[in-house]
């Protein structure tokens, strides 16, 4: 149960109702992460206008690798929700069980690519920094694999609203749903 109150979709009217119905028409369901934000409807469109450019954006970030980042901030973080759905998303393009589970536990034991490995590096340190942290060697490592700018900018844009977003969620005890998965992806 969340530590603060909330409205359900069934007790929810005005602007708050059209907001809910927007999300379910868009997303094509409505989440938990969603409605923790219901005393505060202004909120929902802004964190859903973020969440859609930096997730559906265009962008030289593959989906997938947008997904993939999420688990791995998620993961870091310890945020079971966002594991959930982000990892529901990532199978939608994996289409490998098996593979995410290995993402999670250690993802330098999967074959991924130069790419994806420096960027989930990249989104683990990011999620976990110290005082010392310096990110400049990452960011080389990025570039030399094959990343450009504006990729290393979008990617850093998704590890930054995840670790927002996993906040929000451990923050005030946001509970994952019976079914995580049955949203858009593309």
């Amino acid at each position: 149960m969340p530590y603060i109150q909330t409205i359900p979709y069934d007790q929810a009217s005005g602007e708050l109702k059209s907001i809910y119905d927007d999300l379910i028409n868009k997303r094509g369901k409505l989440a938990s992460v969603h409605m923790i934000q219901s005393l505060n409807p202004k909120s929902i469109i802004a964190h859903m206008d973020l969440y859609m450019n930096v997730m559906f954006g265009k962008s030289p970030l593959r989906r997938y690798q947008r997904e993939m980042l999420a688990v791995i901030v998620s993961n870091t973080n310890h945020c079971g929700y966002c594991i959930d759905h982000h990892g529901a998303a990532l199978l939608h393009f994996w289409k490998d069980h098996d593979k995410i589970s290995q993402l999670c536990l250690d993802y330098s034991q999967l074959d991924l690519s130069e790419e994806d490995v420096a960027l989930c590096n990249y989104a683990e340190k990011l999620s976990k920094p110290t005082a010392t942290s310096n990110y400049e060697s990452d960011i080389d490592a990025l570039r030399h694999s094959g990343l450009d700018d504006r990729t290393i900018l979008d990617a850093t844009l998704v590890i930054a609203y995840f670790n927002f977003v996993n906040r929000i969620v451990l923050g005030l005890g946001v509970e994952v749903e019976n079914d995580v998965g049955g949203y858009n992806y593309d």
